[in-house]
């Protein structure tokens, strides 16, 4: 047996952190701008057109001319049985961006109504609506209700995580560095949480709650579930990383001298385990997203009509839905995958830098 170093190249060494970096950028611009990239109202509902499938953005009309902007015909409902649609060729309905449309205030501050893009403001009377994911069975606009979902999943996650990280830095950092009796207390606290099924814990936690809340009080208890479920694993990993450290030369070297105890531990043992700490916090983020979907998906999260991914996940089990369009049903399971893959390539480089393979 023999241990060889993980040979890992160059080129992706340096392309997957960039990767990572650009798709949890966009995600976050996103959810960042939700308001302005949505069409329409997530919660208004269109009765004439319930599941209805995308909206065909089109260059040449039936004819076959070719039209300098891009189109869409109106659809109507032919069949409410099997919720068929057919494309009315009699009129387009060109596009345009920045529109006008409803209401918002950007950043929960700035009041507009400027979109993105929709259909061009001169068709006034008998606009149809641009699709790009359809409808649900309420009629409300698939597209928007997304980008609102990535928004609520994409803020209570990360500060739920940041409130864990914190509690469980500081947690770890005394344990490991405090006497033996007290590491050994501290310890058997964070065993006991951790020993604890989290979800089922999450779950006994929501339930205490009234089942229908505000949005912003929904997130506010979800973040705090979190941060009180998901700090014990974060204090044992920095104890063992303080445990580590503080017996190192540097640090006996700083202890001769006389410096305080709680300086040695800010000054230099944390900022020695930081670079380890922040890849276990990365890392950790898609659990606290997953936990996030799956209380929603499970009905205890946020609840209708304010949109969530696990709300959103929980309507793709209408089989008459999935079997229409089931890609575009399915849409916030890839947004899911997309950004679980985006955290893993951020964290690529610092994962695999000490990886080693026993042969």
């Amino acid at each position: 047996m023999a241990n060889q170093k993980t040979t890992i190249p160059r080129k992706s060494r340096k392309i997957a952190p960039l990767a990572g970096v650009v798709i949890v950028s966009l995600f976050y611009l996103v959810a960042i701008f939700a308001d302005f990239m949505a069409p329409y109202d997530y919660r208004e509902q269109t009765r004439l057109e319930p599941s209805a499938p995308p909206s065909s953005i089109r260059w040449r009309d039936v004819k076959g001319q070719f039209h300098a902007r891009p189109f869409i015909y109106a659809q109507k409902l032919v069949d409410a049985r099997d919720m068929r649609y057919e494309e009315d060729t009699t009129q387009i309905f060109t596009l345009d961006l920045l529109v006008n449309g409803n209401s918002y205030s950007l950043f929960g501050i700035i009041p507009a109504n400027t979109h993105l893009f929709g259909v061009n403001p001169q068709f006034t009377d008998n606009a149809p609506r641009i699709r790009l994911l359809g409808t649900d069975q309420l009629g409300r606009d698939r597209y928007s209700r997304l980008l609102y979902a990535i928004r609520f999943s994409l803020f209570v996650s990360p500060i739920g995580l940041l409130l864990a990280c914190l509690i469980g830095w500081l947690f770890g950092a005394i344990s490991g560095y405090a006497s033996q009796t007290l590491d050994s207390v501290m310890m058997g606290i964070a065993d006991t949480v951790i020993s604890l099924p989290t979800l089922i814990l999450i779950l006994a936690a929501r339930a205490a709650f009234p089942l229908v809340m505000p949005r912003t009080s929904a997130a506010i208890l979800l973040i705090f579930i979190f941060a009180v479920t998901g700090w014990a694993e974060i204090a044992r990993f920095t104890r063992g990383l303080v445990l580590e450290v503080k017996q190192r030369d540097f640090v006996v070297a700083a202890r001769s001298t006389g410096l305080k105890e709680s300086a040695i531990l800010l000054r230099h043992i944390l900022p020695n385990i930081s670079s380890p700490l922040f890849v276990q916090a990365t890392l950790m983020l898609p659990f606290f997203l997953l936990a996030e979907v799956a209380l929603s998906f499970l009905g205890v999260g946020l609840q209708e009509p304010e949109p969530s991914l696990g709300n959103l996940l929980a309507a793709a089990n209408d089989m008459a839905t999935l079997g229409n369009s089931p890609i575009v049903t399915l849409v916030p399971a890839i947004m899911i995958f997309l950004f679980v893959l985006g955290i893993r390539l951020l964290t690529y480089r610092n994962s695999q830098k000490s990886s080693r393979h026993v042969i």
